[in-house]
């Protein structure tokens, strides 16, 4: 490791955009932590609309801490999230972060009362309104929506691209294409909103070179301020489960996964935010890749690699790959 890049990883410094950072100066230093709320929503991979039994990978519990699932109510959630943030972490701020199923599936007048009811709780110290859902459950009255409270709130909207390959949303059941996708995208383009877009890595069809290639795609639209990157995990409850526990097939081991990363990140755009490297189940319902590690030990092994490496995000990516 080179002298500057030996001293910004003991300094806490990062070579990629990280979302912590992000936070800290755009909040004057203050602690910001999301809180996970879970609004009862459904999905239309689930319900009939589009399909049944929802994409492959997903048993909609394994994104949701074991502490959301067990607390009913939209208040007694937020309540108890910004308890245990300022408790645990000394959090000062709060986004309010409503992320199991899909968060825009549901009429406009009832999305209001909902989200309303979460951001009325303590309007002082909360500032932001987080919202995931499907590309396909977007439309110009729910990112109206989102809008009016951006004069009070940041406010992001989070969607899941999973992969940009047809064949492969097909093959998990996604229920979603990519053009829908990229119909959604458009539909935000002026928006006042933060746009976030989630990737899954590891399909065992999809090749590296492949895998890879999801960075050009990310860069040309602008309109595109975070990104949260994954790992394929196979989770208890998920049909990919059934099929993994009766024919197992190759997912990526944590050195794998980290030397994969060190290829992408030097093609991302260098202005978009990496909100994670990696996505955890509970311990409960991962089946594979156990990487017998803690979250802070998997954030720091792929830091220090990143670092030992010299690995800038961005530092090979094309201006002219944006799309203008």
């Amino acid at each position: 490791m080179s002298s500057t890049a030996e001293l910004a990883f003991n300094s806490g410094l990062r070579t990629y955009n990280n979302y912590g950072a992000w936070l800290r100066k755009k909040y004057n230093g203050q602690r910001v932590f999301k809180v996970i709320v879970d609004g009862g929503f459904t999905c239309p991979n689930r319900d009939g609309t589009k399909g049944f039994g929802g994409c492959t990978y997903c048993n909609v519990d394994s994104f949701t801490p074991s502490v959301s699932r067990s607390t009913p109510s939209v208040r007694e959630q937020v309540i108890k999230g910004m308890e245990r943030a300022r408790t645990g972490n000394r959090a000062d701020k709060f986004i309010i972060y409503f992320q199991p199923n899909t968060n825009t599936y549901a009429p406009t007048h009832y999305l209001k009362m909902m989200y309303d009811e979460a951001l009325s709780i303590d309007p002082e110290n909360i500032v932001g309104l987080s919202v995931g859902t499907r590309p396909d459950c977007i439309d110009a009255e729910k990112v109206a929506l989102l809008e009016s409270y951006t004069d009070r709130f940041d406010v992001d909207l989070e969607m899941g691209m999973e992969s940009i390959y047809n064949d492969t949303l097909a093959k998990i059941n996604r229920g979603c294409s990519h053009e829908e996708l990229i119909k959604a995208l458009e539909l935000v383009k002026n928006s006042k909103l933060d746009i976030c877009v989630h990737t899954i890595f590891g399909f065992p069809w999809e090749t590296k070179e492949m895998m890879l290639k999801y960075a050009d795609e990310i860069n040309r639209f602008p309109q595109i301020t975070f990104v949260k990157f994954h790992h394929l995990h196979i989770v208890e409850g998920s049909i990919m489960g059934v099929k993994y526990k009766r024919e197992p097939f190759p997912l990526f081991s944590l050195e794998d996964y980290t030397d994969f990363l060190c290829e992408l990140l030097p093609l991302v755009r260098p202005d978009i935010v990496i909100q994670r490297l990696f996505g955890l189940s509970d311990w409960d319902l991962l089946i594979a890749p156990n990487w017998n590690l803690k979250k802070s030990e998997i954030q720091f092994y792929i830091d220090k690699t990143i670092q030992q490496r010299e690995i800038v995000q961005g530092s090979e990516y094309e201006f002219s790959a944006i799309s203008l």
